[in-house]
């Protein structure tokens, strides 16, 4: 997108935040810290994660790693991870532009194909939830999570990573209506006008998952995720920031804000029941900033760290679509993407509710007789580190399943992407032994022919 200035960087940009202690929240110092200072001992300083996060890519990962590196470049510094919160928009080739909900006009092949044909490596990890345009036939192949490309993950429907000792969560899609929303998953290449409007949207059975992640004490003390990574904005975060300002960039929030519609009602409920320390989103095409208080059951307990919400703008001229934080980590923290175990138990846990169907999926509450409480226990945990040898690192084992785009092929002679088997999801289900949604629906009967055979089996050959 020519003509876009990148912006420029200060440290005044950085959201540096001050690590507290249990001793002293208020200023960080506990006794042992003080006795340091007495002795004259020199302090261990803290250590930080330089996150970046961006509004809405549509596709310009060309133009935001320029940005990052140019920001790089002025402040001596590098970025230790990227965050996308949606309409990331991971098109291979043309044939993945039948497969993005969007009107035609905005469909454009964009830059990422770049990184996924190899032409180019992404310079920074960069991890991303899907939003409501994207490659959905691409992102169905990977409903668990996988590699798009090297250094280049997606988020899955669902999941929860780790990265630093951070604890990364993320949903994708946005909320549309309730009857979309009870659906099981079913929709898949070549997608009719409804099946493909309907991919895109946040399913039920997802956010019962996430909500798993709350302690098993229900003491609501501690903040279980440190990051949650949504598209669309939890309905009624407008309440806790800034609203006029909003109004006075977006003023056609207004009704919807009024009306109370404006946002998702099912993240709302996952933010009050995980608390993360941060909230990421997009999809409104917008700055705004918010922080949630959290409390705690009882006075006599300690209260949960409040929630920090930005959604940032899409790579425009003079928008800010990028911003740089610093976060603080253990010293000894591994810069490396992990499974959570946690999560891999709440998969195991939760398979049977992995379904094809158009149908309403039934989640037990508790007023019902079978299990409906899904949070592991600590012997189902280790159920899951004996499954993976105890090692949470996600393998690098990216492959290209759909042909890489080449110079000569145009939106007119390029047909629908087929719909392939990806073994990622192939080897994670096979290792924690639950169903692979990915080989599910590559056994729907159709009419017409969608499953292909992927790219790196052709190249093998």
């Amino acid at each position: 997108m020519a003509g876009i200035e990148t912006p420029s960087f200060s440290d005044e940009q950085l959201k540096k935040e001050k690590p507290l202690s249990k001793e002293n929240p208020e200023t960080g110092d506990s006794s042992s810290n003080k006795a340091q200072m007495a002795s004259s001992k020199p302090v261990k300083s803290q250590r930080f994660l330089r996150l970046a996060v961006a509004g809405c890519s549509h596709g310009e990962m060309d133009l935001i790693y320029d940005t990052l590196a140019n920001w790089e470049r002025q402040s001596g510094k590098k970025f230790d991870l990227l965050i996308c919160p949606g309409d990331f928009q991971a098109i291979r080739n043309f044939g993945d532009l039948h497969h993005m909900e969007t009107p035609p006009k905005y469909k454009d092949l964009m830059t990422f194909h770049k990184y996924y044909s190899g032409e180019k490596v992404a310079p920074i990890l960069t991890i991303f939830v899907g939003g409501n345009h994207e490659s959905s036939g691409y992102m169905a192949e990977l409903p668990y999570g996988g590699w798009v490309a090297p250094n280049i993950y997606y988020m899955g429907w669902a999941s929860v990573v780790r990265f630093a000792g951070l604890r990364i969560g993320g949903l994708s899609g946005i909320y549309e209506k309730e009857k979309d929303f009870q659906q099981g998953h079913y929709e898949k290449p070549h997608y009719s006008n409804r099946s493909l409007g309907r991919a895109i949207h946040v399913r039920a059975v997802e956010v019962f998952k996430l909500k798993q992640l709350r302690s098993r004490e229900d003491a609501f003390v501690q903040n279980p995720i440190d990051v949650m990574v949504t598209h669309d904005w939890p309905l009624g975060i407008t309440d806790y920031g800034n609203v006029e300002e909003l109004f006075h960039h977006k003023p056609s929030f207004r009704p919807q804000v009024v009306a109370n519609t404006l946002g998702n009602p099912p993240a709302m409920g996952l933010l009050s029941e995980t608390r993360p320390k941060y909230w990421f989103a997009a999809h409104m095409h917008c700055v705004f900033r918010a922080e949630v208080p959290h409390d705690a059951p009882d006075s006599s307990l300690p209260t949960p760290e409040s929630t920090k919400f930005l959604a940032l703008d899409k790579p425009l001229p003079e928008s800010q679509f990028l911003e740089a934080l610093n976060i603080p980590i253990d010293e000894n923290a591994q810069l490396q993407l992990e499974y959570d175990p946690i999560w891999l138990a709440i998969l195991k846990n939760t398979d049977k509710f992995t379904e094809v169907t158009e149908k309403p999926i039934h989640l037990p509450t508790a007023t019902e007789c079978e299990r409906w409480d899904f949070r592991p226990t600590d012997e189902e945990i280790d159920v899951v580190r004996e499954l993976l040898a105890n090692d949470f690192k996600i393998p690098e084992n990216f492959r290209q399943t759909a042909p890489p785009h080449q110079p000569t092929d145009t939106k007119e002679n390029t047909p629908k992407s087929l719909y392939y088997r990806n073994p990622q999801t192939t080897e994670f289900c096979k290792k924690l032994n639950i169903k692979d949604f990915n080989h599910m629906l590559c056994q729907v009967p159709a009419k017409i022919p969608f499953v292909g055979e992927p790219q790196y089996m052709i190249e093998q050959k």
